[in-house]
């Protein structure tokens, strides 16, 4: 059995629960936008499981569900974002109305969003720059899940690149991507639902590959291409930690625990106005590249089935199965 909701009753749902854990009601807003956003994707691990932890993080104060995010301009097309140690989404959207316009003022403009929390899925906040006529670049790191390439300790978190481009008469190319194999919510879900995960996902305590969810959450995950993912995984560690003077993996604290410090974890954004940079020719030059792909049988673009997930959930609501449904009605009740 499940229950079906509209996008706006999940996400009103979503909204109550957290502003009855300690969170304004306009950051309530953002937060249960982006989640129920990623429900409609099918990022499960970034949508609806994420309330539980989100709110008793808020209600422990783990979280200041009512942070104001506080802005900087350090340069002529650069700003320091503090999230205050809230909830990321009040920040990223910060940050990304002041980037959509110093970058057309600039040509390309940097946001370091600093003593921050888990931001979901990456895409979703690359691609409202892209909605903006911009091209983004934007990258997290979190809590430890990885172990540097042979090692088997913890250090950094599986630290998201997120992509997005504009298209003239389509929705922009969005990718998404978590440096390890997997996104750890996807080990989290299987976790919660007593499942089994595939091999190579992940390794237990003593490094060893493991398909047991319960051990892969105590041990590390594995970094996509192996010792060539380790460098990006590094790489992104450097750009938004070391770079926005935040907590590295190994120092912050949990994304899923109520207890504990904050994650105090950071995010760089870069934003990008295309038409200087190529002459006011780069829709052209990107269908060119887009149709070519496209072009061969049995080829999709990086997140097209987006776009019909998002109209059916339009049409349809979201199917909630009974479990998570009573958890969302168990946490609104629970002030």
């Amino acid at each position: 059995m499940a229950t079906n909701l509209s996008i706006e009753e999940t996400t009103n749902l979503v909204k109550q629960i957290l502003e009855n854990h300690n969170t304004s009601s306009q950051n309530a807003e953002l937060v249960a936008k982006a989640l129920v956003a990623a429900e409609v994707e099918g990022q499960k691990g970034h949508g609806l499981s994420r309330v539980a932890s989100y709110s008793a993080q808020s209600k422990s104060g783990k979280v200041d569900g009512y942070a104001t995010p506080e802005v900087l301009r350090v340069a002529e097309s650069a700003i320091r974002v503090n999230a205050g140690q809230g909830f990321a989404y009040p920040a990223f959207k910060t940050a990304i109305d002041h980037l959509s316009d110093l970058s057309r003022k600039h040509g390309i403009a940097a946001a370091a969003i600093t003593r921050s929390h888990h931001c979901g899925s990456l895409g979703y906040h690359a691609e409202m720059l892209a909605k903006k006529n911009i091209v983004a670049l934007v990258f997290s790191n979190s809590p430890k899940a990885m172990a540097p390439w042979g090692g088997k300790e913890g250090v950094f978190g599986t630290n998201p690149i997120a992509f997005a481009a504009p298209r003239a008469n389509s929705a922009p190319l969005v990718i998404d991507l978590s440096l390890s194999k997997v996104a750890r919510g996807k080990v989290k879900v299987a976790h919660e639902k007593g499942e089994a995960i595939p091999e190579g996902w992940a390794l237990d305590q003593d490094g060893n590959p493991t398909t047991n969810a319960e051990d892969a959450m105590s041990g590390t995950m594995i970094p996509m291409g192996d010792a060539k993912g380790f460098a990006l995984v590094l790489m992104v560690e450097v750009l938004s930690a070391a770079l926005t003077s935040s907590q590295f993996g190994f120092e912050a604290g949990s994304f899923f625990t109520a207890e504990g410090p904050s994650p105090s974890i950071g995010q760089f954004v870069i934003a990008i106005a295309p038409g200087p940079f190529s002459n006011n020719q780069f829709a052209t030059r990107l269908e060119t590249l887009i149709s070519a792909i496209l072009d061969q049988p049995g080829t999709r673009l990086p997140g097209s089935k987006k776009d019909a997930m998002r109209e059916e959930a339009r049409q349809n609501g979201l199917t909630i199965n009974d479990n998570m449904m009573e958890s969302l009605l168990a946490l609104k009740g629970d002030s």
